[in-house]
């Protein structure tokens, strides 16, 4: 419960900030009737959950890492002492992720390199400096993404492109790179790639990012057949709506999407980037080592809640319906 609240006012400075007071209102509104919500039983454990040191002589890569998902992942692996290399384009992010992250792990085994990941020779050059710093790495996080609600049909090319270029193209140069850089010096690997819950499904308003995340996840079970035999392992995670500050400000705005989440996820409330963290470290470490190839859902059931038929139900209907409902079911059955 604490975590919810420190996430709600991390992401709600930024809003403020901002100028989108309104939308700070929202978020506040609709993060505070979570904690106080109908399930209970799913309250957030922020608390990393793997022992100490389980990631010690190791070494991180991960891409987007200065905000979010990434920075909470590196948040996590550095406090299990992980060395950790952070990849973005902008420099300010990735010098005060850095500085955030070495306060609140107590870790100096915490650096950065500044790199496009759509450009190959700018992530060899970054794969350099993890190798000068730390080490060739043990595990590769790719998270940087790029994403916008916009109707397909108005959508430019460049558009498309720009998403399709950071999502698909920048995962697959980092993962390449990377792979061949372990497979020369005979070296074990785990990747770990983040998705979307409608890679699967597809979206209305983000078919570029629905795209990219299906070929992201196309690549991650072809690699994974592909690499075993070098000692690679792929994973993937589809988290669906998770709050950060930098995705809700371009997903939702006008802070009406976020007042509807809470109702249509079974476990009735967004997710934690603390958990999220949670699970890829999991998936990172020597305790998944059985589970290759496989994409996993996260997002509190809310796939399989809006996907049923008759799902809408739960939330139309009540006990007493339902009762009527019997009583009805049953008078007919003895009149026919």
């Amino acid at each position: 419960m604490a975590g919810l609240r420190s996430l709600s006012s991390y992401g709600l400075r930024y809003l403020k900030l901002s100028g989108l007071k309104s939308v700070a209102a929202t978020v506040s509104q609709s993060l505070s009737t979570t904690i106080e919500g109908r399930n209970t039983a799913f309250q957030p454990i922020t608390m990393p959950m793997l022992p100490p040191r389980t990631f010690a002589n190791k070494t991180a890569l991960i891409t987007g890492g200065g905000t979010g998902l990434g920075k909470a992942v590196a948040n996590s692996l550095a406090t299990l002492g992980a060395n950790v290399l952070l990849i973005s384009r902008r420099e300010e992010v990735l010098k005060q992720a850095c500085d955030e992250l070495r306060r609140t792990t107590k870790s100096q085994q915490i650096d950065y390199a500044i790199a496009d990941i759509r450009d190959a020779e700018a992530v060899r050059n970054a794969l350099n400096t993890c190798c000068t710093r730390f080490g060739l790495p043990d595990l590769i996080v790719n998270n940087a993404a790029d994403n916008f609600l916009f109707p397909s049909e108005r959508l430019s090319t460049d558009a498309f492109s720009s998403v399709i270029d950071v999502v698909l193209k920048g995962t697959g140069i980092v993962t390449l790179e990377v792979a061949k850089a372990l497979i020369k010096a005979k070296r074990s690997g785990n990747f770990l790639c983040v998705s979307t819950v409608y890679a699967q499904t597809g979206s209305a308003f983000v078919m570029p990012r629905a795209a990219a995340t299906a070929g992201v996840e196309s690549m991650v079970k072809s690699l994974a057949a592909e690499w075993g035999r070098y000692q690679l392992r792929l994973n993937a995670i589809a988290p669906g709506p998770i709050y950060t500050e930098g995705a809700f400000s371009r997903l939702d705005p006008t802070g009406q999407f976020i007042k509807e989440l809470g109702k249509r996820i079974p476990a009735g409330r967004l997710g934690l980037a603390e958990e999220f963290a949670n699970l890829a470290c999991y998936l990172l470490s020597d305790y998944s080592s059985w589970i290759n190839g496989e994409v996993v859902r996260f997002d509190g059931g809310e796939t399989p809640a809006i996907a049923g038929e008759f799902n809408i139900l739960t939330r139309l209907l009540k006990d007493n319906d339902w009762d009527s409902i019997a009583v009805l079911a049953k008078n007919t059955e003895k009149s026919a």
